[in-house]
C-alpha cells in the first residue's frame, strides 16, 4: 500500500486543487457532505484518508487559496458523518486565520455564504 501524502509531496498541490474543484461543485449544488465523501472523491488519484491530519491541512490550504479576507471558507461544506458539523480544526481556523470572532457567527452562516458565492445564476 502506498504511503500517505505529506506536505511538500508532488501530489499535495494537485490534491488541494482537486478538493477546491469538488467543493466548488458542492457549493453550486447547495450541498454539504462528509470528510469521507471528499476523501473518496479525490481518490484514487490522491490518497487522503478522511481521518488523517492531512485532510485538515489540505482543507486549511483550500481556504487560504480560495478565501482571502471576508470571502466564505469553502471547508464549511465538509462535515463529520455523525455530528453533521465541521471538525474542531475548521472552527479553530475560522477564528485564528479568518477572524470569525463575531458572537453571532455560525458555521451554518459560513456554509450559506459559500452557497451564495458559488450558486449559478438562475435563468429566467
Amino acid at each position: 500500500m502506498p504511503s500517505s501524502m505529506k506536505c511538500g509531496d508532488a501530489d499535495y498541490t494537485p490534491a488541494r486543487d482537486a478538493m477546491v474543484a469538488f467543493l466548488k461543485g458542492w457549493a453550486r449544488e447547495g450541498r454539504t457532505d462528509t470528510y469521507k465523501a471528499l476523501s473518496e472523491a479525490v481518490a484514487p488519484e490522491h490518497r487522503v484518508h478522511y481521518h488523517s491530519r492531512m485532510i485538515s491541512l489540505l482543507l486549511a490550504d483550500v481556504c487560504r487559496r480560495d478565501s482571502t479576507g471576508p470571502e466564505p471558507m469553502l471547508s464549511a461544506l465538509v462535515v463529520n458523518g455523525s455530528s453533521r458539523k465541521p471538525s474542531d480544526q475548521f472552527f479553530e481556523l475560522a477564528v485564528t486565520e479568518f477572524h470569525r470572532r463575531d458572537p453571532g457567527w455560525t458555521w451554518e452562516c459560513e456554509r450559506d455564504a459559500v452557497f451564495d458565492r458559488y450558486r449559478s445564476p438562475v435563468s429566467s
